[in-house]
């Protein structure tokens, strides 16, 4: 069994979902099962955040355009995919449509836009992706039925937003799915997308196709999970940056995870984290080379080399909290507690030697939220009397297991990025030591991840 996961511009036009379902018939003609788990198309989503703002800002014109754009995009992709005007699979399109509509017009006369109904109307990309999906398998002779995430089993919280599947969706989804294989009908799953226990649809993060596959895999006890991409694989850093950035042959499941978290857009950061109790491997397969075996993802390490890649996180800020802090333990958990409850992610932590101040990375989208969270839940401490903002920064991160016990490697990154003549602005070292991450000024990340990339030997293959 095989799960294979198709990202938004393997679903970008007609041509480029037949060509993903090409993909998918093969195996499936070979003897195996597969669910194809499918994302929104290229573009979509975006279009869909936008269009739900301007209805909560009142602008329903701009709503309505930015729908009939969607409207005749799917209705011309499933018409040059052979279906029929009345077939079953372009009804469901249109009805879906209208669902989508109306959701739009109800929070424009509301002029309000909850968590829950950004999720209801983010979800339509993928809803309306995998029926598709199915239509192109059709048509190259392969029984296919199109679910969304909740159909398939995946029950989840209620975070709207960033939700995390339930422990009881891995029964869910076996009893969902196994009687379609049973009829010898393959499952499209649109991914991104679960359910609550009330049957309120949720989202599980931008990537979150990723985590769908694996979810669905680990309760499959999928022999592989396939994340079909337009790249060949994991890249030792970002090619467009350093033209000569390898595939990577094998990453474990924690190199992946680090790389996702510092910025590698590859994976969804907890992609990986279904799979590790089944030790169910994981393949990133690019569309365009089938044969080429991409990168193989398991829970073993391969430490044929000390750093495996470079990566970089830009749009962050750098937030220092200053003040008489030395022996004032609660205040530093106060901190955390505060963005904690604000649900603000820390990227990178550092804490001055003299515990004087302690500086937090954060991504813009949530910088000045913190920075407004911790002002006023320190407003009457003394304690408490410096906030600093540094806004322009980047992070950039070496990642690979082999990093642990290795002596000098610190060094040697330090060297390369000095002599480029670049400051760092903060410097930490995971406590699993196979990750160094250092924040410097946005203006010079091509400069970091080239001097990096180049000091170990990156562009050499495996």
């Amino acid at each position: 069994m095989i799960i294979m996961k198709f990202g938004g511009t393997l679903m970008g036009s007609a041509q480029a979902i037949q060509h993903s379902a090409s993909l998918v018939a093969h195996s499936v003609q070979q003897g195996e099962k597969v669910v194809a788990v499918v994302s929104a198309m290229s573009g979509v989503t975006d279009t869909l955040i936008k269009v739900a703002g301007s209805a909560e800002n009142g602008d329903i014109a701009f709503a309505n355009d930015e729908l009939a754009l969607l409207r005749n995009r799917h209705l011309n992709t499933a018409h040059e995919l052979g279906a029929a005007p009345d077939s079953h699979t372009v009804l469901e399109i249109r009805e879906l449509l209208e669902t989508l509509r109306q959701t739009v017009v109800g929070v424009y006369l509301l002029r309000e836009l909850s968590p829950r109904s950004r999720d209801l109307i983010v979800s339509f990309g993928e809803r309306l992706s995998a029926p598709l999906m199915a239509i192109a398998l059709q048509q190259l002779g392969v029984h296919a039925h199109n679910l969304t995430g909740g159909q398939a089993g995946i029950l989840t919280d209620q975070h709207f937003g960033n939700a995390r599947p339930l422990p009881e969706a891995f029964d869910r989804i076996p009893a969902r799915l196994e009687g379609l294989f049973g009829a010898d009908i393959t499952p499209v799953v649109a991914g991104f997308i679960g359910e609550t226990r009330e049957g309120a649809i949720t989202t599980l993060g931008r990537g979150g196709t990723d985590y769908t596959a694996t979810i669905i895999g680990a309760a499959l006890k999928a022999d592989e999970v396939w994340a079909w991409k337009d790249v060949d694989g994991v890249m030792t850093t970002d090619p467009r940056m350093v033209p000569e950035a390898q595939n990577i042959q094998h990453l474990s499941y924690a190199e992946i995870m680090e790389l996702a978290f510092f910025g590698a857009k590859v994976l969804h950061p907890l992609a990986v984290t279904p799979l590790q109790e089944h030790a169910i491997p994981l393949r990133v397969k690019s569309a365009a080379d089938p044969a080429f075996a991409g990168t193989l993802i398991t829970g073993k390490a391969v430490r044929n080399r000390p750093v495996k890649a470079v990566t970089a996180i830009r749009q962050v800020s750098i937030i220092t909290v200053g003040g008489a802090l030395v022996g004032v333990p609660e205040t530093v958990a106060e901190i955390f507690d505060t963005l904690a409850k604000a649900q603000i992610p820390v990227l990178m932590i550092s804490q001055s030697s003299s515990m004087a101040n302690v500086s937090l990375v954060i991504q813009n989208a949530y910088a000045k939220k913190a920075m407004a969270e911790l002002k006023a839940a320190f407003a009457k401490a003394d304690l408490v009397r410096d906030f600093e903002f540094t806004e322009n920064v980047a992070v950039v991160a070496i990642v690979g297991e082999g990093m642990r016990g290795a002596r000098g490697i610190a060094a040697k990154l330090f060297s390369a990025l000095a002599e480029e003549g670049i400051n760092l602005l903060m410097i930490s070292q995971g406590s699993s030591e196979f990750n160094i991450s250092l924040a410097i000024e946005d203006r010079d990340v091509a400069k970091a991840v080239q001097a990096a990339h180049k000091a170990f030997d990156l562009e050499k293959a495996d």
